[in-house]
């Protein structure tokens, strides 16, 4: 890759959990990050930790959008300097936790900000997850969902990483997903 499009990873942790406590599957994805050619640049933002407004909808009222402020100037940034974002979403009731939505129904904003070109920077990005939960099975609606959200965009989906959640440091007993985050952000070979 040449300097202007070398990689460059966002990852958005989402639990609501406790400042101060790592979860699941923030540890999850801190193996996958750790297993990065050397000097590869990451981004870390903990959703939860910012202040994210409420989306308002005025898709069919003023049609259109200011530039955001604040930790949504923040998000915007570091999401369009990405190459790579990385949603690290526990499942909450079979889908994403609150903070995740809001960042995602501010991409209907910015997808009409004036001059922004929002979905069409979107298009050159990888979107990918990791999660974790008591059962893969329920994990499946929120992977689901942020699937089609790279579809949307036409982004690359890179796919989706679960481990098995549940009690704090469940998932290091998880042998296939310790072994699947190893390679889990690597280009393909």
């Amino acid at each position: 890759m040449t300097p202007s499009t070398a990689a460059h990873y966002l990852f958005l942790t989402t639990s609501t959990r406790e400042p101060g406590h790592t979860g699941n599957t923030e540890w999850l994805a801190r193996q996958a990050a750790a297993a990065l050619p050397a000097g590869t640049p990451q981004t870390w933002h903990s959703l939860a930790q910012m202040q994210l407004p409420p989306f308002v909808d005025r898709r069919h009222t003023t049609g259109t959008y200011a530039p955001p402020e604040g930790d949504l100037k923040t998000l915007l940034d570091t999401t369009l300097a990405a190459t790579h974002i990385v949603f690290v979403s526990p499942v909450y009731w079979y889908s994403l936790p609150a903070p995740l939505k809001t960042y995602l129904d501010h991409w209907s904003a910015w997808l009409r900000v004036p001059g922004l070109a929002f979905k069409e920077q979107m298009g050159a990005k990888t979107l990918s997850l990791i999660t974790t939960s008591g059962d893969r099975a329920k994990a499946q609606p929120m992977i689901d969902s942020v699937a089609l959200c790279a579809q949307f965009l036409a982004m690359r989906w890179g796919g989706a990483l679960w481990g098995k959640g549940g009690a704090p440091g469940a998932v290091q007993a998880d042998t296939p997903a310790l072994e699947a985050a190893s390679s889990f952000l690597l280009p393909p070979r």
